[in-house]
């Protein structure tokens, strides 16, 4: 009788572990057929080259085809929305950006949960933004420009690529901790809002460092400093804003995420071969030319990192009483 009942638990047991033994062996095939990143803006821009990049070097270490897949509309909310609703199998993967943490509190009736329906699986990248303005104005720092701009209040126009962007909320952060009132002026993204800098019809924007670099080493744009905690090595001899409000950063960040209860194995082994690429002298290289740097840890880690920014840009939104439908 002792070692029917024994044989039955060792049966029990058997029964109980085939799920997951099922599980870590569908994981280490991973992936058996192309996967899908889907990125919520459109081809060409900033977003879409870094999903190419890092699309790229997944399909040389996995030997299989990682197919970036544009999504552009709602701020990345469409994209998202399809990533959260594909199956948690690892073949739908999405670039995860800046607009993913401010949208969770910009719009008030999204149809997920970011934090909660995407699983982490690595950082890719973070990018500063910079302060720049139209060389007219008569200010060369940022305290020269606090300065003017309190002399001038509610006279200064304050581009960006659109409501909620990361310019927008890096210039509303600005305006909180300077003290200052400029007037905010969305645009349709970020090249016509520098078409109307470099017109004279606005006069500050905080925008990517990618999008801008070409104006300001034309002088068509008079940079003051970059938002990020450190120098940049593309603008180094520009401070930081921070140097002169100390706690001021604002930066966006790209990585790769994936729909909830995605096997933890397939994330791992994905968040291994993204950390092998910063060991890379080409893709640091590339990073470099997009004006970042890379973003290595755990999934832990980029989950830590999406839920500090999305806490930081909530209290700049509900401040600024930005909303969106």
């Amino acid at each position: 009788m002792r070692i029917a009942r024994r044989r039955v638990l060792q049966i029990a047991s058997a029964v109980a572990a085939a799920p997951a033994l099922k599980s870590a062996a569908w994981a280490l095939d991973y992936p058996t057929r192309p996967v899908r990143i889907l990125v919520g803006f459109p081809a060409g821009g900033a977003a879409d080259i870094i999903a190419r990049t890092i699309g790229q070097w997944l399909s040389q270490r996995f030997h299989q085809q990682f197919i970036v897949e544009n999504r552009p509309g709602v701020a990345t909310n469409i994209a998202t929305e399809a990533v959260v609703q594909a199956p948690p199998d690892g073949y739908t993967l999405l670039l995860v950006t800046a607009s993913n943490a401010i949208n969770a509190t910009l719009y008030a009736h999204l149809n997920f949960n970011f934090i909660r329906d995407i699983a982490p699986i690595a950082g890719v990248i973070r990018v500063p933004n910079v302060m720049e303005v139209y060389p007219g104005l008569p200010v060369h720092s940022v305290p020269e420009f606090i300065a003017y701009a309190k002399a001038n209040p509610g006279k200064i126009n304050m581009a960006s690529g659109g409501i909620g962007s990361t310019p927008h909320v890096a210039g509303e952060l600005f305006k909180m901790m300077a003290g200052v009132d400029l007037v905010h002026v969305p645009y349709r993204g970020d090249a016509p809002a520098l078409v109307d800098m470099v017109s004279g019809q606005m006069q500050v924007i905080f925008d990517l460092i990618p999008a801008s670099i070409g104006f300001i080493k034309a002088g068509k744009l008079r940079a003051l400093a970059v938002t990020s905690a450190t120098r940049s090595p593309l603008l180094p001899d520009l401070p930081t804003v921070g140097d002169f409000l100390p706690g001021y950063e604002a930066t966006s960040f790209e990585g790769l995420g994936a729909p909830k209860g995605t096997p933890a194995e397939i994330a791992d082994s994905i968040n291994k071969e993204v950390n092998a690429a910063f060991a890379d002298a080409t893709f640091k290289a590339r990073l470099a030319d997009l004006g970042g740097e890379g973003l290595p840890g755990t999934p832990g880690d980029f989950a830590k990192l999406i839920a500090a920014e999305t806490e930081k840009w909530g209290k700049v939104i509900k401040s600024a009483h930005i909303k969106q439908v």
